[in-house]
């Protein structure tokens, strides 16, 4: 599962493998947490994100969820920035 960003210890990643993985959605891991974020609306779909970290991700995909959806449909990775 690459890496799309990593930033306050929380890494972001995503499966490439759509039709077993809707909706489309990044993984947070944040220590021994982790969460399922739906890329459109922000929402945790399962896991036990803290909400801080929660929070952040969300922040952050508000700011990249162009570039994160684009990469979820052509299925081609690239690096996106971290949460500054």
């Amino acid at each position: 599962m690459p890496i799309l960003s990593n930033f306050y210890g929380i890494l972001i990643k995503m499966y490439f493998q759509q039709s077993e993985h809707n909706p489309p959605h990044i993984h947070a891991i944040y220590g021994e947490y982790m969460g399922a974020i739906d890329i459109q609306t922000g929402e945790l779909l399962e896991g036990d994100l803290p909400a801080r970290a929660l929070n952040l991700v969300q922040e952050w995909l508000n700011i990249h969820r162009k570039d994160v959806l684009h990469i979820w449909n052509t299925q081609q990775f690239k690096k996106i920035p971290p949460l500054a």
